[in-house]
């Protein structure tokens, strides 16, 4: 992949998009990681950091991610909110305490970016009404993640516009290298910062056999890779009942 080549033609997509559908500017999750800061490197190219807002949610985080957002707000130049929502969820949570069931694991990681997304799209509404202009919500999900179904439905997977969903991770880190995204966010082991396991120890196959595998490549993992692409299609497309005519 030409790294130069592909970031113009996705600042092009950007603006192109922008300017056909008269739209100020963009409102995204700061993670702390590569996939978050590339997507904001991107946007501030293509909008001008004074178009891009940034947004830290810790909920029980570790604070090196608030850190590492504000490494990455600082670099490219635009405005960088912090919201905890640790209060939001505990209350949250304190709610089903009356309900006979116990609480697992699973409900309270997925329950994480599932508010944090509310929260943006909030944000980006709210930047809207006080200027009078339209912001909209990106995503970072890229097609590594996105093709073994790594991301909570309603959650992380929800955006207005996507700048990564057809890149591999290696490519994500071109594009990063390329737009100089600071190496201490761009080459960080990936992790959703909620369990405290990395991507890769959490799906049990590397980012690399993934990517592999989808250039059509037989790697080791295949039937692991396959499991977890097969087993996720329900996230993608909700079965909905057609009326006979």
């Amino acid at each position: 992949m030409n790294a130069e080549l592909e970031t113009k033609r996705i600042i092009k997509f950007i603006q192109e998009y922008f300017n056909q559908h008269n739209l100020k500017g963009v409102v995204l999750g700061i993670s702390g990681g590569k996939d978050s800061a590339v997507v904001a490197g991107l946007f501030s190219l293509a909008l001008g950091s004074e178009n891009v807002f940034g947004v830290t949610l810790p909920c029980h985080s570790k604070e090196e991610d608030k850190i590492d957002a504000k490494l990455i707000s600082d670099y490219y130049g635009f405005k960088l909110y912090n919201l905890d929502l640790t209060r939001v969820f505990d209350t949250f949570k304190e709610e089903f305490n009356h309900i006979n069931i116990e609480t697992l694991k699973d409900s309270d990681i997925n329950l994480k970016p599932r508010l944090r997304m509310a929260s943006v799209y909030y944000l980006a509404q709210a930047l809207s009404s006080f200027h009078n202009e339209r912001y909209i919500v990106a995503g970072t999900s890229n097609l590594s993640e996105s093709y073994v179904g790594y991301f909570t439905k309603g959650g992380d997977n929800v955006s207005d516009i996507s700048v990564l969903g057809n890149l591999t991770v290696s490519e994500v880190i071109k594009i990063g290298e390329y737009i100089k995204v600071p190496e201490k966010v761009l080459y960080k082991s990936p992790s959703d910062g909620i369990s405290g396991m990395t991507d890769e120890e959490k799906i049990k196959v590397t980012y690399d056999e993934i990517e592999r595998h989808i250039k059509g490549e037989k790697t080791p993992n295949h039937e692991r890779i396959m499991y977890l692409h097969n087993s996720t299609r329900h996230k993608f497309k909700v079965p909905t009942y057609e009326k006979s005519n």
